[in-house]
């Protein structure tokens, strides 16, 4: 049976790591703070960041339980998400994935949308709803390892997720949720 708080923790104590190695002194928060698991600073440019950690035990194919907390937009320039995929074995370091909040929130809609109004399914055969919403690792390829990505403003950072979420968020039936500042102009990507 998989600890669900050790798998979190240790995903947590990995980032922590893996910015330390790049030059960022983290902090973990331990529950002080909504919406942020770490505080971190660059100790040459004094960037100062906050990130939510997201992990996933060893499987072939990692995904997030995300739900309504993964629709959330963001509240300042600095706010992140890390997704750390862990591995089977310590000898392998996990995946982390650096995503900025608003691309994780438009993500995250888009995605469950696109699944629950899937067309190919019979009408009502589908009805999870949003606060089951869960991404897998697909949307997040282009951010692998993007931990330079923490230097930039997150209104800044070029938009990766994959190209057709950006067509599904033009359909009525996908789109973006009600809050999210890419309603007003949806980026190009």
């Amino acid at each position: 049976m998989v600890d669900n708080k050790l798998t979190g923790s240790s995903g947590e104590h990995y980032v922590c790591y893996a910015l330390a190695r790049q030059g960022w002194a983290a902090s973990l928060t331990r529950d002080g703070l909504q919406r942020t698991d770490i505080l971190a600073v660059n100790t040459d440019s004094r960037r100062v960041v906050e990130i939510q950690v997201k992990s996933a035990g060893p499987v072939r194919t990692p995904f997030w339980m995300l739900g309504t907390r993964g629709l959330v937009p963001a509240e300042s320039d600095h706010e992140w998400y890390v997704f750390a995929a862990l591995t089977p074995t310590v000898n392998q370091a996990p995946t982390c994935f650096v995503v900025p909040r608003d691309h994780v929130a438009a993500a995250t809609w888009i995605t469950h949308q696109d699944w629950l109004t899937d067309r190919t399914v019979e009408v009502g055969g589908r009805n999870a709803p949003v606060s089951q919403a869960r991404v897998s690792v697909r949307a997040w390829k282009r951010y692998e390892s993007r931990w330079d990505l923490l230097e930039q403003s997150t209104d800044q950072v070029p938009v990766l997720l994959p190209p057709e979420m950006r067509e599904l968020a033009q359909e009525d039936r996908v789109g973006l949720p009600k809050d999210h500042p890419w309603n007003v102009a949806l980026p190009t990507w």
